[in-house]
């Protein structure tokens, strides 16, 4: 859609879901400045405020943040006028959920990409070259479009700007059903101080638990497998509790 102030249909959905969901309700698509059909300019902020008073408690941000990290990361410094800051500075950190979409980059060694500053991990699978080791490049438009930024990077400079979680979904993960992507957890983790949610990957109830067991994220998201009912979220819940990972009821 062109922009979210022109879609009264999901904001109606919204604010009728709000009525009955006592969660916190994150709300994304959409979030950044863009002028409507009429020309009238909208901020990122007018946005995510309508998304606010439509029930939202906060607001996820994809491919803007990425054009921000890039911009801060290349000025260094900041200019308060990115999505993420506009909504940072008048609601807060916890409002503001950057969503990173990374992929795969296989190399033959962490030395070969060294002089760009992206981190390496040893990838869960080889590719088909039988590389073992990956860096993950950040995209944007549903990862139809690569940057020049690593996760670790992005996920950086958001904190930086204002950004109060971060939702990592590996695109070569994403509906696998093996399992989240845990050396891009632990070293997006490594570098932030903000909460994680880890996301993309899970196919079962174990992948939870291990998540929880062998990284700190502090979240970890289905989707699919909940909407299939192949898994309900009770059952993931108590195998959780089973090993001992600490659950809500």
């Amino acid at each position: 859609r062109q922009g979210v102030l022109d879609d009264a249909p999901m904001l109606k959905v919204l604010e009728k879901a709000s009525e009955n969901i006592f969660v916190p309700l994150t709300v994304g698509g959409g979030i950044r400045d863009y002028t409507d059909s009429d020309g009238r300019t909208w901020s990122a902020l007018e946005v995510a405020a309508r998304y606010f008073r439509a029930g939202a408690d906060k607001v996820s941000i994809g491919s803007d943040a990425v054009y921000a990290a890039e911009k801060f990361r290349e000025s260094g410094h900041k200019t308060g006028d990115t999505s993420i800051e506009q909504i940072f500075h008048v609601y807060g950190r916890q409002a503001v959920v950057v969503s990173i979409d990374p992929q795969r980059v296989y190399v033959d060694k962490p030395e070969d990409v060294a002089t760009a500053g992206y981190t390496v991990v040893k990838a869960p699978v080889p590719d088909a070259d039988g590389k073992q080791y990956c860096w993950y490049q950040a995209t944007v438009k549903g990862g139809r479009e690569a940057r020049d930024i690593d996760a670790v990077q992005l996920a950086r400079a958001c904190e930086e700007l204002g950004a109060g979680e971060l939702m990592i979904n590996c695109i070569n993960a994403d509906g696998q059903g093996n399992g989240f992507e845990l050396g891009l957890i632990r070293s997006v983790m490594d570098a932030v101080a903000i909460p994680v949610i880890a996301s993309s990957g899970a196919g079962a109830p174990e992948h939870f638990t291990t998540a929880f067991n062998e990284t700190p994220v502090q979240a970890a998201l289905a989707a699919g497998m909940f909407h299939r009912k192949e898994v309900t979220i009770a059952e993931v819940k108590g195998h959780m509790a089973s090993a001992g990972v600490p659950v809500r009821g």
